[in-house]
């Protein structure tokens, strides 16, 4: 059936509109009598843009949550868990009609060499798999359907999206991390992935994707016919579209495990630079791999907690130039589209987002940008909630004339040169690439590495044996962990044994901690002098760094150097963060040797002081298995001899408790702290501010430097970003302007209740609303329609008067170590 308006019945209709002071939304709403999405008018977009819901999807046309255009600017839109539809808007004409096939249930749509290509999910009899449909009568309906490709998984982490590549000649397509990957023909990525657990890691305490090994998420290139698949990346959590910018660079948003949230090993969502072989380091439960391990690669920017769908740059947009040079991402559980702004970094990127539309409960699945009318159009809806149809506009004053890209920098484009050494048949000159594996950047050492494993270390080693640069043996001894074997396990050694630790940067140092940690995993049973090098280490840990103390106790932990127990302990009684604590908490777990009674008291007391800690759903569980682990390692003597201790249950704390221990100073004002507008840091101390951080629980929800929580913004370059009066009045007076990404909901339900807070996840009828942020695994469920009256809230959900018991030197401290978090993140980018 086509829903077809004509221009009669348009004008006739639009009068009653007007009459009734219906929106277009609710018009189509009204007629199709169901329930509405969000009007356009209430969407929040920058000066100039306008947007308009076109179309409330009718109940029984499902939940739409994928999108693209065919050549004549029409839309085909896809049902969660039903049909595909035909979308025309031509003037006064707005047309639906179903896609009459046996197809649907899609989470990625691509119109592309005349084909319609459906990324489906199992449906009507037919497997979950990449199909192809065609119109072979030219009557301007699909009338043909063919599977290329079965694909093992489905749901919500199956496969996803589907583009056309750059070359105009293939496809992309990617995959969240419980489908299988295919049979593949060809792998830019070196074939060699496992775990690569130094030490025992634990499974997700409430089950999730147990038993899900590499590669994890994936992102293949294909032939129109679907007949050759070749991994072009690997190791995402679940990345729900891609996207190429103009210069062919591709891109992803990779999700969160929200349930890690206060988790050592939780990492945001965030946008990735998906590179030629590249792997970002997913792996099932406590085995994420921290973004400085060199064998992955790091975000391009971290986004925060939140659920991504679809992503597109806004090129071919009549849009101004810089939103054009955008890339788009959607945030379903917040209900945002964020423009994710590009700078060259190197060969890779570094970004800011700008949060550029949002509304209460928008929960956009995907999005495009339609060459015809150079408009956005964007869905809402996903797991059987309510469905719209928007298009964004722009009508300001700026010029939309097609914008300049930035050109690729020198660093990019070695890059390039190096990954044409990527996959069968392209080993390259060795010579060549093993001059790049002391490059500056990251990302070309890593296309380098790559290029070196795609020939067989006897071709090389000997290079490995005579180099005297650091840098490039660092990365040689990787290589020849991840490709050699147990014979070769002296050599690697001896390749990191002639490194001076006192010589290395940070960088470097985490480097070859890496590297013995996989030659630990990768290379046998540990020879003496193996275990004498890592011996060898110890005399560096505790290093007063938290990045370096985490691998320096994880690899002494694993070679089974007695002193880490001792060091590490002090460790996880000091840490400022809970993430920090965690990690050694976890760390020490399974090692058997180096405990006294007095350590082992000292561990174990930590679990019930951890009681006021505060985490995603798998947090308090992830605690007690770490225990139980830990208990299980002791013998029965042991165990009897701490009975007592490991008898007591740990019981809930206050988590501002030592908060609220210090004693009352006063009521801050802005002006009791400010002298004439300024204030004189010329005394104060970045380290005691470190500490006042910490103690004022900014960590709880805070991030800085990579240290801390996620759920409030990263104040890393807060310092940079607001002057010092700014900044100190944000932190008196958190309310004042609270910024639309962190703004909470004011619900009065018809029972009386009131519920506060961010709306971060929908299904069906229901929102799951978060009230405190210090417990985000916390979540108040609410049922829509028992909603009486909800707006946003004016009140920030930080609180106010953290800082009433501190004096004004701690207060300055505390100012002047934000300011100074930022001069150290700029020197450290250039």
């Amino acid at each position: 059936m086509t829903l077809r308006f004509s221009t009669a019945f348009v004008l006739f209709f639009s009068s009653l509109i007007l009459m009734l002071g219906l929106t277009r939304c609710e018009a189509v709403v009204f007629q199709a009598g169901a329930n509405q999405a969000v009007a356009g008018e209430q969407l929040r977009l920058p000066e100039g843009f306008k947007a308009e819901c076109l179309y409330s999807v009718p109940k029984e046309q499902g939940s739409w949550v994928a999108m693209t255009t065919d050549p004549q600017g029409r839309l085909i839109t896809s049902d969660q868990y039903g049909k595909l539809y035909r979308v025309s808007v031509t003037g006064s004409e707005f047309d639906v009609e179903p896609i009459d096939l046996s197809i649907g249930h899609a989470q990625g749509l691509l119109h592309a060499f005349g084909s319609l290509y459906v990324m489906a999910h199992g449906s009507e009899g037919r497997p979950a798999g990449l199909y192809r449909l065609q119109d072979r009568n030219n009557d301007d309906q699909y009338d043909h359907v063919e599977l290329l490709r079965a694909m093992q998984g489905g749901g919500e982490h199956g496969p996803h999206a589907i583009v056309l590549g750059p070359d105009k000649e293939s496809l992309y397509i990617c995959a969240g991390n419980h489908t299988n990957l295919p049979e593949v023909q060809d792998s830019r990525v070196t074939k060699v992935w496992q775990e690569d657990q130094a030490t025992p890691r634990l499974p997700d305490a409430r089950g999730h994707a147990v038993g899900r090994m590499a590669p994890g998420g994936w992102v293949c290139k294909i032939d129109p016919d679907g007949k050759h698949f070749e991994l072009i990346s690997s190791g995402y959590r679940n990345e729900y579209d891609i996207a190429f910018d103009p210069n062919g660079e591709l891109f992803t948003y990779d999700a969160d495990m929200e349930w890690d949230v206060g988790l050592p090993w939780y990492r945001p969502t965030r946008v990735c630079h998906v590179t030629s072989g590249s792997e970002f380091g997913w792996r099932h439960g406590s085995g994420k791999w921290p973004t400085w391990f060199p064998d992955n690669l790091p975000a391009v920017l971290d986004v925060g907690p939140g659920c991504p769908t679809g992503i597109v740059f806004g090129t071919g947009a009549k849009f101004p130039a810089e939103y054009q040079n955008a890339l788009f991402i959607s945030d379903w559980s917040y209900g945002i589209i964020y423009a994710v702004h590009m700078q060259s970094d190197g060969a890779s990127f570094k970004a800011e987002k700008e949060l550029f539309c949002t509304a209460p409960a928008l929960p956009v699945t995907d999005l495009v940008i339609n060459p015809v009318d150079g408009a956005m159009y964007f869905l809402i809806g996903g797991r059987r909630i309510q469905s719209g149809l928007y298009r964004l506009t722009y009508e300001g004053s700026d010029s939309t004339a097609p914008a300049q890209y930035p050109a690729m920098t020198e660093a990019a484009k070695t890059r390039r040169l190096l990954e044409k050494n990527h996959g069968n048949g392209n080993q390259g000159s060795i010579n060549e690439i093993w001059d790049q594996l002391n490059h500056s950047d990251r990302f070309v050492r890593y296309a380098a590495r790559t290029a070196l494993e795609n020939n067989k270390p006897n071709d090389w080693v000997n290079k490995l044996e005579l180099e005297k640069d650091p840098q490039t043996r660092l990365e040689a001894v990787m290589a020849l962990a991840r490709l050699g074997n147990a014979s070769q396990q002296d050599l690697a050694v001896q390749g990191l044994s002639k490194l001076d630790w006192d010589q290395l940067n940070k960088e470097q140092r985490l480097h070859m901690l890496r590297d013995y940690a996989l030659i630990l995993i990768r290379l046998g049973t540990p020879h003496p002098a193996t275990l004498e090098a890592i011996q060898n280490l110890a005399r560096h840990f505790p290093s007063n760094d938290p990045e370096l103390d985490r691998e320096l106790s994880r690899v002494l932990a694993a070679a089974g150097v007695p002193a880490v127990v001792g060091g590490t302990i002090g460790l996880l009684e000091t840490a400022p963060t809970q993430e920090e604590q965690i990690h050694y908490a976890i760390v020490l777990h399974n090692v058997t040797e180096g405990w006294d009674r007095g350590l082992r008291e000292r561990y174990f007391e930590w679990f019930l002081k951890a009681a006021g800690l505060q985490g995603g759903n798998s947090f308090a569980p992830y605690l007690n298995n770490i225990r139980e682990a830990a208990i299980k390692t002791m013998d029965a003597d042991q165990q009897t001899e701490l009975a007592e201790l490991l008898a007591k249950k740990p019981t809930p704390i206050d988590p501002y408790a030592d908060l609220k221990a210090r004693p009352f100073v006063q009521k801050w004002g802005l002006d009791d702290l400010l002298v004439g507008n300024e204030l004189d840091f010329s005394n104060c101390d970045t380290e005691k501010g470190k500490e006042i951080f910490s103690a004022a629980q900014c960590y709880k929800c805070h991030r800085v430097q990579g240290q801390g929580g996620i759920v409030g913004p990263d104040l890393t370059n807060a310092g940079r970003r607001f002057n010092t009066r700014d900044l100190l009045e944000t932190l008196i007076d958190p309310s004042k302007e609270v910024s639309d990404q962190y703004q909470a909901m004011i619900f009065q339900m018809e029972d009386g209740r009131t519920v506060s807070g961010r709306v971060v996840n929908l299904n069906g009828q229901t929102y799951m609303v978060q009230e405190d942020m210090i417990n985000p695994g916390k979540l108040t469920r609410i049922n829509v329609s028992k909603i009486e009256d909800s707006k946003v809230s004016k009140v920030s959900m930080m609180p106010t008067g953290l800082l009433d018991n501190f004096t004004r030197q701690e207060i300055l401290d505390l100012l002047a170590y934000m300011k100074s978090t930022s001069v150290l993140e700029a020197s450290s980018g250039e």
